[in-house]
């Protein structure tokens, strides 16, 4: 196989990649609001997990009509600035991500109250009757903002039912973090014992998709996703939430313990995660335009004078690999590189080691093709040897090609023969060029979870966003040169002419392609095909051989 076919295979083997990824994408029915009917509570002793969570209308009808009594409260660390009602968080905007790199542009919003795009997290504890606590804030303040040398920021609600239950929470944020912490306690003050759960969720209108071989946002994944220390990571699109069940085996719910839920979407995460050793039951439901992901539990029975306490961590913010790890087991597994997880997770590692030294993501990837190109020399170097060799039987090879003229099985059987009495591998060219598609998809994988290249500029004024096209399509002209160029400088041994036909046109086909596909992702592809081509003109030279007699 030579060089040129090389080239050909690799194109196909692309175009085919991603058009397989694309029509997964299609086979997915379009969202279709559902509303379940809602389950019964279920009796189980204190701090157990519910067999049965109720869900749906009555559930969230409670924790409305609650909600809609207290006001709304600001907490605000320098990075988040939350809205909340005590039960509901209603309003997320993340100070440090714009939407646009433009001026003045707004910052990114999660959590949103606007009832075209609701988006909540919520949090509430309920007896064996549905009704919710309410609660109203602690004091006459309703902004809490991080003051200059303060390490953390908090607010405090408190509310109780007419049996005497009452519930005192606080919310906390850090200086600097995404992670907000619920600490709760539950105190029965009546005559009677109570039995009661918290349940946690996650809920939204789910965004339009945006579809596109070469629209990164079309493949990052929007929907469910939840982790259980037996089972690990999993994940469930949001068109799938009325068929599939978070576990088929357990149509209402599984119960997990030391796990987390979350709703996923292009480079931002929101995420509840419940005290570590209190039992959930995981669920996933549709009702009406909303999808959520419930984690239902631990349910207590308290008798007068007892109390419970249980703790909770909201994530609210971008999927930075090196704070999610320390805040919940498995947490960082939201960063979905799906197949390709095993290349996408330490190259994103390498370019994070990279950006310290240039301070530029355009720049580390330029460095990380140049460390790959490193690591496969050898191969490369025994590729041009295999070159050079066919170079030099280039003239007998035509000799074959004359000698049989249309009979393409007895001319491949003599190339074939020559090769092996020649000792020239055929294949030699060919794996360390197949070896650069995986990690050209894994790179694609990583511009699309690693919030850091988002809106990340190269050179100020031509690349402003690794993540988005070259806006004057320079990269991808500058590919299809060096394609043509590397063309001129490839032989082009045993090809018919539609094959060749075929290479010709590739370098315009690769160029057009291209220029769809975020910068980053073509500026890894230019830098690798330049350095080839240098490589290979370097190479010609030093492995040159007279040609062959014919």
């Amino acid at each position: 196989m030579t060089q040129t076919r090389t080239f050909l295979l690799l194109a196909w083997l692309m175009v085919a990649t991603l058009l397989w990824m694309e029509w997964g994408k299609e086979q997915q029915a379009p969202v279709a609001p559902a509303t379940p009917s809602a389950a019964p509570a279920a009796t189980l002793p204190t701090g157990g997990v519910p067999a049965a969570a109720p869900t749906g209308a009555p559930a969230a009808q409670a924790v409305a009509s609650a909600s809609a009594r207290a006001p709304l409260v600001r907490l605000r660390n320098d990075v988040l600035d939350l809205q909340l009602d005590g039960i509901q968080v209603v309003r997320a905007e993340l100070s440090a991500y714009r939407q646009t790199r433009e001026a003045g542009s707004p910052p990114v919003v999660l959590f949103d109250n606007d009832a075209a795009q609701a988006f909540s997290a919520s949090s509430s504890w309920r007896g064996a009757n549905g009704q919710a606590i309410p609660l109203q804030p602690e004091g006459a303040v309703h902004e809490h903002v991080l003051a200059d040398g303060a390490t953390q920021v908090e607010a405090v609600f408190s509310g109780r039912l007419a049996d005497g239950v009452t519930l005192r929470r606080t919310y906390r944020l850090a200086r600097g973090s995404y992670a907000l912490r619920v600490h709760d306690e539950v105190l029965n003050t009546g005559s009677t014992s109570w039995t009661g759960q918290v349940d946690r969720r996650l809920q939204r209108i789910p965004p339009v998709p945006k579809r596109g071989l070469t629209n990164p946002e079309a493949f990052s994944l929007s929907g469910a996703a939840w982790y259980s220390p037996q089972d690990k990571y999993e994940k469930r699109k949001f068109q799938d939430f009325a068929d599939k069940p978070l576990d088929p085996d357990a149509p209402k719910g599984k119960e997990v313990k030391g796990g987390w839920i979350a709703l996923s979407q292009h480079y931002f995460l929101t995420a509840w995660i419940p005290q570590a050793d209190q039992g959930a039951l995981y669920s996933l439901r549709v009702a009406g335009p909303l999808h959520a992901i419930d984690a239902d539990g631990p349910q207590a029975t308290l008798a007068p004078g007892q109390k419970i306490t249980s703790d909770a961590t909201l994530w609210v913010g971008p999927k930075l690999a090196a704070q999610l790890e320390p805040v919940a087991p498995g947490l960082e597994k939201a960063m979905d590189y799906g197949y390709f997880t095993v290349l996408s997770q330490p190259i994103h590692s390498l370019l994070t080691l990279l950006h310290k030294l240039t301070h530029n993501w355009g720049w580390a990837i330029v460095l990380l093709v140049i460390l790959i190109k490193l690591a496969l020399y050898p191969l490369s170097a025994a590729q041009y040897r295999s070159m050079a060799k066919m170079r030099k039987f280039q003239p007998r090879i035509e000799q074959l090609k004359e000698r049989y003229g249309d009979d393409k099985q007895k001319f491949q059987m003599a190339m074939l023969e020559l090769y092996k009495k020649e000792k020239i591998n055929p294949a030699g060219g060919c794996l360390p060029i197949l070896i650069q598609m995986p990690v050209f998809l894994a790179l694609y994988y990583v511009l699309l979870e690693a919030v850091e290249l988002r809106q990340a500029p190269w050179i100020l004024g031509w690349i402003n966003d690794l993540t988005a096209r070259d806006p004057y399509f320079i990269l991808p002209i500058v590919n299809g040169a060096v394609m043509w160029l590397t063309q001129k400088m490839t032989p082009m041994v045993g090809m018919d002419p539609m094959q060749k036909k075929m290479m010709q046109m590739m370098p315009l086909v690769m160029a057009v392609m291209f220029a769809f596909f975020p910068a980053g992702l073509v500026l890894y592809w230019v830098t690798n095909g330049a350095l080839g081509m240098l490589q290979q003109w370097w190479n010609t030279k030093r492995y040159a051989e007279e040609p062959a007699k014919a």
